[in-house]
């Protein structure tokens, strides 16, 4: 899940106006102004916009239609715009010293890190990072399986996710397992390459290289930005180890503890998902007795034959119900909803804004099922903040920090429960509480879960930036963090001449990841504000905000600051508080870590 490449690619560039004055001989020479930086920001933005624009259609047609001509137009779009970025950020240097408005200042900061990748100055080296990034994508968004070998019926990496979802033979988990990392392995020269053209780049623009580029964009100095991360995860890894030890212990009684050993990481490839982000597929094995959860939201949306666009349609009434305005005819008309039977695109769920003003869409193959519903909250989420800040000026018109952008949707989706399911028709009769601790575990094995991952993943490539993982211990440094971080290790020996980040589609795609475990972080403390707002009563985890134009006008109010001003204050507004907080999260669970807690006293936790 992910937003489209926003402002990455482009076709043509605008003329900046003139920055200078004349003086009369003899004059002397003065610094520049306040004055002289707005007017060179006002140029740059005409300029960007433009560029981003022009950026979004090219990237939009490259993921829905991939072709060799698709992708090398897409890189020119990419080069031209880094160009043009790279040559605005280093003019911008000469405003570093002045003292500026907060709006300018933060306009230059946003110009710095406007773009996910730095490139050199030179007009050679932009290029070739360009066509290293779009065959990076192109390559993964091709990417099938044939296990009968070549020549034989093939699987697309969505068919794979569904038998990871469904199967518990081991050894066809395996074979999916192993089979879907041989997509990566060509990208490994590649990625080499990118990273240190990336880095030259970012040392251009100031920058120790490109993970500091990113860290920066989170109105904090990097280092604190870091420690921040972990901060947060160590309000949250308690939680996170409970429900490991519970999850293992389960899977070793299904399995046995040959194959998954105690204390020990869980192996990758039991657990549901093909990069074992999240578990909830793995529910009937590890979920308590006697403690069904109440429905299966697949089978409702089954039974009463809803199809993908109908799926689409309940998402859009949910923000309908908060006072939000229906989504604009070309939305319905533009986006992809299903996968094509005569063409290779990327099916990796995203949302996109390709005018910056009203043209938003989504791209997802939907599948009906509860997972697809859910995401197709999510990036909702993105087109509704997207249409909210679209009155601001260009470089305003993203979220309060990236982590904002992707929790927008969760936060919404936290609020499929098993009420509201019932006031949409979709469910018959509300559960009694007793079945709320299924609910709970269910959910945990997704946002729960999902944490160390969605924290490991930019540890990962930070450290590749900065030299400190080289691209001789590429695979040995990926799994050495999913170890540390998540407790889950590789089922069959790896070696460099693996490349098993670049399975995971943000690597090639070149997607900070940090953005998601925030976006879990912030998704509850949002939650929890808008139900307070809403003036609900009852536990957190049965709060629905669906139908409250308290919860809305509070939410709305947030959307359309976009980045206008540092994230806290945002949050404020949203939340009333000023640092991001994980309570949320335990109080959110709290029955459910109780429940673990007595699950795992005979245990022995930790790996």
């Amino acid at each position: 899940m992910r937003l489209g490449r926003a402002g990455k690619w482009a076709s043509r560039l605008l003329a900046l106006p003139a920055l200078f004055v004349p003086m009369a001989v003899g004059c002397a020479v003065s610094g520049p102004t306040p004055d002289e930086a707005r007017v060179f920001l006002a140029g740059a933005e005409e300029r960007l916009l433009t560029l981003w624009v022009d950026a979004e259609r090219a990237a939009w047609i490259q993921s829905t239609y991939i072709t060799d001509d698709t992708t090398a137009l897409s890189a020119d779009a990419q080069t031209a715009l880094i160009g043009a970025t790279m040559e605005l950020a280093a003019e911008a240097a000469r405003f570093d010293a002045l003292d500026l408005p907060q709006d300018l200042r933060r306009k230059l900061l946003r110009l710095k890190t406007s773009l996910g990748v730095a490139a050199p100055s030179d007009p050679v080296l932009q290029a070739e990072l360009s066509q290293i990034t779009t065959g990076l994508e192109s390559t993964y968004g091709r990417g099938t399986y044939c296990p009968g070998g070549p020549g034989e019926a093939c699987l697309s990496l969505p068919e794979m996710e569904r038998t990871f979802a469904e199967s518990r033979d081991t050894d066809a988990l395996l074979d999916l397992w192993t089979g879907w990392r041989a997509v990566a392995p060509p990208m490994r020269d590649q990625y080499t390459r990118f990273v240190e053209l990336a880095n030259a780049g970012a040392r251009d623009l100031g920058f120790a290289d490109l993970g500091e580029l990113w860290r920066s964009g989170y109105d904090m100095p990097p280092d604190e930005f870091t420690l921040e991360l972990e901060r947060l995860w160590d309000q949250v890894r308690p939680l996170y180890t409970s429900l490991h030890c519970h999850v293992r212990a389960k899977l070793a009684e299904e399995y046995g503890s040959a194959v998954v050993p105690p204390d020990e990481p869980i192996p990758a490839h039991l657990l549901g998902n093909m990069w074992s982000q999240t578990w909830a597929n793995v529910y009937d094995l590890v979920g308590p007795a006697r403690s069904d959860p109440g429905y299966d939201l697949t089978d409702l949306l089954n039974a009463r034959r809803v199809d993908e666009l109908e799926m689409v349609r309940y998402g859009e009434r949910f923000f309908s119900s908060l006072g939000f305005d229906p989504l604009p005819p070309t939305f319905w008309e533009r986006s992809l909803f299903l996968q094509p039977v005569d063409r290779d695109v990327v099916c990796h769920a995203s949302a996109w804004d390709l005018d910056y003003e009203s043209d938003v869409r989504i791209k997802m193959c939907i599948g009906v099922n509860d997972e697809d519903f859910v995401t197709i909250h999510h990036e909702l989420g993105h087109n509704y903040y997207q249409r909210a800040y679209q009155a601001q000026s260009p470089l305003f018109r993203t979220s309060a920090n990236d982590g904002f952008h992707e929790g927008i949707g969760d936060t919404i989706a936290l609020s499929i429960t098993p009420e509201y399911l019932a006031e949409v028709g979709l469910l018959a009769r509300v559960p009694p509480a007793d079945r709320d601790l299924g609910l709970l575990l269910r959910s945990a094995l997704d946002k729960v879960a999902f944490l160390p991952f969605g924290l490991m993943v930019d540890q990962w490539r930070w450290k590749v930036f900065a030299g400190e993982i080289t691209p001789e211990a590429y695979n040995q440094g990926w799994w050495d963090l999913r170890t540390e971080y998540q407790g889950v290790g590789a089922p069959v020996p790896r070696s460099e001449a693996d490349f098993d980040p670049g399975a995971k589609y943000h690597i090639p795609a070149n997607t900070s990841y940090t953005r998601y475990f925030l976006a879990h972080i912030l998704q509850f403390q949002f939650h929890r504000a808008l139900c307070d707002a809403a003036g609900f009563e009852g536990p957190l985890h049965r709060c629905s905000i669906f139908g409250s134009d308290e919860a809305g006008t509070r939410l709305n109010t947030m959307l359309e600051m976009g980045a206008s001003q540092p994230w806290p204050d945002a949050l404020e507004v949203m939340t009333g508080q000023r640092e991001m907080d994980a309570t949320a999260i335990l109080d959110y669970f709290a029955p459910l870590q109780t429940w673990l807690d007595e699950q795992n006293t005979p245990r022995s936790c930790g790996w």
